[in-house]
């Protein structure tokens, strides 16, 4: 039986996921969605829109939705949702689980490697994490949580766009991007995203993302297109334009976020053992810190690509399609909390294969 995708919808209080929630649980939209909340966050949509037995946690709605409200575990409302599918109690084909306005997305994204049950019949498809134009950063500058949300994300959604300056939105839109340069981002304002926009994305799925768009990490190049150069692949190539993606140069005086993003590029393939050494070093002492990342590898006597990506210390790998005619090249992206960028440049430098 196909797994279920799940989306965990994510952002800072006051982001608007009370507006995506209920639009998915009371509009006519054909979709068959469970929405998991959390009735201890901050925004509790039951008292709005449902009227339920205090016992009970898993509801039908009137557009063949269901909503569970949360009281315990995430892995106990999965399972319990599974099991109610199979008894054919109730149907739905997706999941969007909310997380408190507060939370570190990180844990619930691990649920999804962690727990045998819940990787056997759900996967996860993509982190979405909305940002309030408005408020958005003032939130980035105060609380590490609002910063993790966005290192996370594989969308990112500007909410409340029209209540600001099409300068704010910009100036956002910037950090945000030079927070986590592969997550794309849309602005938004007076409504609530287009479910299509939310929903199998496949961000967790690399080699579906890279069948859509092998270029998904070139978005770096057009970013740093003010850099001086055209990032032709010389030996350094992979610095970024020699910066670390501080924002004192950006128009973003003052700004220090610990969560930021660098990318490391190269012509050269990795020796393969070095690079899984290196790789499981890092991940030993800085698993923590590094939030997501994701690439693809040029790989020495290998004529197919290999992507990776992690959340933490958990780390995959897989063979993608052939070289074609496009040039052979590694390019990876790591985002994560005070990473020595330098450190980890320089050792990635060394697994190329002589």
């Amino acid at each position: 039986m196909a797994l279920i995708p799940v989306t965990i919808l994510t952002g800072f209080l006051g982001s608007g996921k009370t507006t995506l929630l209920k639009h998915i649980l009371t509009e006519q939209h054909g979709k068959k969605i469970a929405v998991i909340e959390n009735e201890f966050g901050e925004e509790n949509i039951d008292n709005d829109i449902l009227v339920q037995d205090s016992d009970e946690n898993i509801v039908q709605m009137s557009n063949g939705c269901i909503c569970c409200t949360i009281r315990g575990d995430l892995v106990e409302a999965l399972n319990e949702l599974w099991e109610q599918r199979r008894d054919k109690k109730i149907h739905f084909e997706r999941v969007v689980i909310e997380t408190t306005g507060v939370a570190n997305p990180g844990p619930v994204a691990q649920t999804f490697f962690m727990d045998d049950d819940v990787a056997d019949h759900y996967v996860l498809d993509a982190v979405v994490t909305l940002v309030d134009a408005k408020h958005g950063q003032q939130q980035l500058s105060e609380h590490e949580e609002a910063q993790r949300q966005v290192g996370f994300a594989d969308q990112i959604f500007i909410t409340k766009t029209d209540l600001v300056s099409p300068a704010e939105v910009n100036a956002l839109r910037d950090r945000l991007m030079h927070m986590n340069p592969r997550a794309p981002i849309q602005g938004i304002s007076k409504g609530i995203v287009p479910l299509e926009a939310v929903l199998d994305l496949k961000g967790f799925n690399l080699n579906a993302k890279l069948d859509i768009d092998p270029h998904f990490l070139e978005q770096e190049d057009h970013d740093h297109a003010n850099c001086g150069h055209d990032h032709s692949h010389d030996d350094h190539d992979h610095a970024t334009c020699g910066h670390d993606h501080s924002h004192d140069h950006h128009g973003h005086a003052g700004h220090t976020d610990r969560i930021q993003s660098f990318v490391f590029r190269s012509d050269k393939p990795f020796d393969h053992k070095k690079l899984e050494d290196f790789l499981g070093g890092i991940l030993e002492v800085f698993g923590e810190k590094m939030l997501r990342y994701k690439g693809v590898l040029y790989v020495k006597g290998s004529n197919r690509k290999v992507v990776f990506q992690g959340v933490h210390q958990m780390m995959g790998s897989d063979l993608a399609g052939p070289w074609g005619a496009e040039p052979k090249q590694t390019r990876m992206v790591f985002i994560g909390i005070d990473l020595p960028k330098d450190t980890l440049l320089a050792g990635l430098e060394g697994c190329l294969a002589g």
